[in-house]
């Protein structure tokens, strides 16, 4: 039902219930009924009017809001998976005039680095594309999806989540997956760690946090060099979320990727 349809309804409901009744009680009932009556009757009529009206009204509304809300949670997956197709598409593209070049000049052991890169790639642009979040909270997800990144990867994955429900739209889940996914792709291709750790605190009045630390061996000081690592497409991602990102090395060695926002979230 169009929002058009509401607008007409609450105008004419009311107006011709309330109208007709009081064109029979002049008409046809001022015999049988005084004023003093008629008066309690029509605001008691009024009462259980707006009442019935309104709580139908807003059931309704509520309903197409879930539904809005559902398709733009499908939506934003869907989008994700595009820009992860895209990805994939083009870092294996690469890698393959890589590994054309490597053997047409006979460097095999090139060729054999380009291969394993390729099956890293497409092993963990897979894994990303199966994992996107889409059912349970996102507390669960994130468990489900570091429990089989650590796996995967062969790095031990710490984490302490305190989330409210239904904090982050959905909208905004998936570009805190896109981050943690990420984040967790540098630290399995390029950190050389043993340990890693996730944070994530949602406070009062909306406000979050998110912590990435592992124990490897640290970011590049080159900017060019650390333009593989994503970290625009982070930036990028903080932004959209409002909230500010700093990377910095960790005293113990490794790397620390930290995310604050004071405006996020939805909360309840």
């Amino acid at each position: 039902m169009s929002y058009r349809i509401f607008y007409w309804l609450t105008v004419l409901v009311p107006t011709v219930t309330i109208g007709g009744f009081e064109f029979v009680r002049h008409d046809f009932l001022l015999p049988y009924m005084s004023m003093e009556t008629g008066n309690v009757y029509i605001t008691l009529l009024t009462l259980l009017l707006s009442f019935l009206f309104a709580t139908w009204m807003f059931r309704t509304i509520e309903r197409m809001n879930g539904k809005i809300v559902e398709e733009q949670a499908r939506r934003a997956v869907y989008e994700e998976r595009e820009r992860l197709a895209r990805e994939l598409h083009d870092g294996i593209a690469q890698s393959l005039f890589f590994l054309n070049v490597k053997l047409r000049q006979g460097q095999l052991d090139d060729a054999r680095v380009a291969v394993s890169a390729i099956d890293n790639h497409v092993r963990q642009a897979i894994f990303n594309l199966r994992a996107l979040p889409e059912e349970g909270s996102l507390e669960q997800r994130l468990e489900k999806w570091l429990t089989q990144w650590s796996a995967l990867s062969g790095i031990d994955a710490s984490y302490e989540l305190t989330i409210k429900d239904n904090f982050f739209t959905p909208a905004q889940e998936v570009q805190l997956f896109g981050i943690i996914q990420e984040a967790f792709a540098n630290i399995r291709k390029h950190s050389q760690a043993k340990h890693s750790w996730l944070q994530l605190t949602t406070n009062d009045p909306g406000s979050w946090t998110l912590a990435i630390e592992d124990d490897g061996v640290g970011m590049p000081a080159s900017s060019e060099e650390s333009k593989k690592y994503g970290l625009s497409m982070m930036k990028d991602r903080a932004k959209q979320l409002q909230a500010t990102i700093e990377i910095r090395t960790r005293e113990s060695g490794g790397t620390t990727i930290t995310l604050t926002s004071q405006t996020g979230g939805t909360p309840k």
